[in-house]
């Protein structure tokens, strides 16, 4: 399966830097960032946490070699709870991707892609009884409730025309391929084609953040992260986001935890990633790597 972490020399150029015996990647994924660290620094133990169970089976059996050693280890949690982690406050970085892996996106049964076509799901953990997928929310949520998704997660400038249209539809909303042709039809050709991208794009992305409550989690991990600070000194703390809405709240809670002197803000302003990472990964685009080192109390 092609997979290319995303701005992963940034990532490592942040850690050469800095102890690095052991590393929490929290957003495990195809195993791309915790791979790299593993072979570039081979004293080092990395934890991987993924949501994912589909996402932990395949890191394992890629770095099955390293978990033979040691070296390695997954575990199927979300990175909200890592609290429940043993000995967390005893590693030296923590570094999390909050972008869908490719696994998710290629793989059509699972819903998260507007390219293919599949059930509307999207659920990051999908044996999780207690959340809905994508299509039961089109159903269960009204207008309103809708083009409000739609606008916070998605920031659509049409998201009331979109939930308008959905709400209105006669026929069945359960594939990606419905969702997809209904938006088509909804939006003018003109709007269409000013987009500059896919007109379902915007849409897909509010209900997977809504799906996952991927704002909530993020607060959570973040809150849970606070407490770490307090105890570790020197430790990195990484996050490579994708839209304003994640990145806004890594970015308060490094000047946050800056001003209460819990530590340091490494990166001024965000790196996103060289022409040349996009041009080979065009799911790149959007990234903005934050890094902060904690100083403890």
């Amino acid at each position: 399966m092609n997979h290319e972490p995303v701005m992963l020399n940034e990532v490592l150029n942040f850690l050469e830097g800095h102890e690095h015996k052991k590393i929490l990647d929290g957003t495990l994924g195809l195993g791309g960032y915790s791979e790299a660290m593993l072979k570039k620094f081979p004293d080092c133990f990395v934890l991987g946490l993924d949501r994912d169970e589909q996402a932990i089976n395949f890191s394992r059996n890629r770095l099955k070699n390293f978990e033979e050693l040691s070296r390695f280890q997954a575990l199927h949690k979300n990175f909200s709870a890592i609290n429940e982690v043993p000995e967390i406050n005893s590693f030296n970085a923590y570094v999390f991707d909050l972008g869908v892996s490719n696994m998710q996106l290629t793989t059509p049964e699972r819903g998260f892609s507007f390219q293919n076509d599949g059930p509307l799901d999207m659920r990051m953990n999908p044996n999780d009884p207690d959340s809905l997928t994508a299509a039961e929310v089109l159903k269960a949520y009204n207008e309103k409730e809708l083009a409000k998704i739609f606008w916070e997660y998605g920031e659509e400038k049409f998201s009331r025309q979109i939930a308008a249209a959905i709400k209105k539809f006669k026929g069945p909303l359960e594939n990606t391929s419905d969702l997809v042709n209904l938006i088509r039809t909804t939006l003018p050709q003109p709007v269409q084609r000013k987009m500059g991208t896919h007109p379902a794009r915007r849409i897909f992305q509010a209900l997977r953040i809504f799906v996952n409550d991927e704002t909530k989690e993020l607060e959570n991990l973040l809150a849970a992260l606070k407490k770490i600070s307090s105890s570790k000194n020197g430790a990195l703390l990484i996050f490579v986001s994708y839209h304003s809405l994640e990145d806004r709240l890594v970015k308060n809670f490094f000047r946050s935890g800056q001003a209460n002197n819990l530590g340091k803000i490494l990166t001024r302003h965000p790196l996103t990633p060289s022409e040349n990472e996009i041009e080979k990964n065009y799911k790149a685009r959007s990234a903005k790597l934050r890094a902060f080192c904690l100083s403890g109390h």
